[in-house]
């Protein structure tokens, strides 16, 4: 049944796509809106056997990463790793924000790859699929868990987030960043705390990101702003405000994206449009496929991030000409110190002969 929940992004819970049965609710009359409560936050650890995946699509700044948690609590409507629930048989919609799995070995499984005498050190990206400073980051420390090591180790990453939790690991970060070894990514979308509020309503408010943004970077920690995605007609109008706040707060880099809906998510983006913003859902619906070639979602590796045909030229060019102006570089540029990477010592419960 889709409606709305205080606090969360999806409207419904749609069984994932590799499912063989499919259940339809049905509405006998006799159902009352304070029947049903709201839906909690559910951690299950999980005990990884590998954390580090690589990448080779020719989009992505990174080669690879590392995601302590599967799931995340922003519950941001527009999140494509969504779909990725599916292989857990969960779904993409309000599982995906309630049901969360924590590497709780996350460390021990690092440690032991990047002791591997095979390993070849190039910077991780924390954070790819699922935000790493999510609200149950709180407790777990899984991320700083895994910042403490690579700091440890003299190993570069970069970090991905939309929450400002992150400011917790300012006394890991700053030492990392002298020694060239950390580049954070702020994302902000939008400055209405309204719109914000729905599309992405357990991140940080847009405010507070960009005072992290500001924060990190009078602590000396580069710091870049990712406006992703960009959602024509919703949020777009955002894109040079948010550039030129960026820069004003010590941001050295900006990126962004426009919105994907692969899989699952084309059914929950729209019924999240039909909710809050009935009147302009077929209009931001006929734009995005205008980007994607006349379909909700283009895989095409060229195209799959930034769309294609007119209006995502006039995005690309408004990107563009507000980076110019601010003084900006491109996101991902910057080249971090893989020289200093010494692998890890395993602890052993023979101790150390030498």
């Amino acid at each position: 049944m889709t409606r709305l929940h205080k606090g969360r992004g999806a409207a419904s819970n749609p069984e994932g796509r590799f499912e063989s049965t499919r259940f339809q609710a049905e509405d006998d009359g006799w159902h009352r809106e304070d029947d049903e409560t709201r839906p909690a936050t559910e951690v299950r650890e999980e005990l990884a056997r590998s954390v580090i995946t690589r990448n080779d699509s020719p989009d992505v700044g990174f080669d690879q990463a590392t995601n302590p948690y599967r799931g995340c609590e922003h519950g941001c409507i527009y999140c494509y790793a969504r779909p990725s629930h599916g292989y857990l048989n969960l779904s993409a919609g309000l599982d995906f924000e309630t049901k969360l799995f924590a590497k709780t070995n996350l460390e021990e499984v690092l440690r032991g790859e990047l002791a591997k005498r095979s390993y070849v050190c190039k910077p991780i990206n924390i954070g790819s699929n699922t935000d790493p400073y999510q609200p149950i980051e709180k407790k777990w420390r899984l991320t700083r868990a895994a910042l403490a090591l690579l700091n440890e180790c003299h190993h570069p990453c970069t970090i991905v987030t939309k929450n400002a939790m992150i400011e917790r690991d300012l006394d890991i970060l700053v030492p990392m960043a002298e020694r060239n070894l950390v580049h954070v990514f702020i994302s902000i979308n939008s400055l209405d705390n309204k719109l914000a509020s729905k599309l992405e309503p357990r991140a940080s408010a847009p405010h507070r990101r960009m005072k992290a943004v500001e924060t990190l970077s009078r602590a000396g920690v580069p710091v870049g702003v990712l406006v992703a995605p960009i959602i024509p007609a919703l949020n777009e109008k955002d894109v040079e405000a948010i550039i030129e706040q960026a820069g004003a707060a010590g941001a050295r880099s900006i990126g962004y994206t426009c919105v994907r809906l692969p899989h699952e998510l084309k059914q929950l983006f729209r019924e999240w449009l039909e909710l809050h913003y009935p009147d302009r859902a077929s209009h931001i619906i006929s734009l995005i496929q205008q980007m994607n070639g006349g379909k909700d979602y283009d895989s095409n590796f060229a195209t799959r991030m930034r769309g294609q045909g007119v209006f995502a030229d006039i995005i690309r060019k408004r990107v563009q000409v507000a980076t110019r102006k601010a003084g900006l570089d491109r996101a991902w540029d910057t080249v971090l110190d893989v020289s200093r990477f010494v692998p890890p010592r395993i602890v052993s419960p023979q101790g150390e002969l030498f």
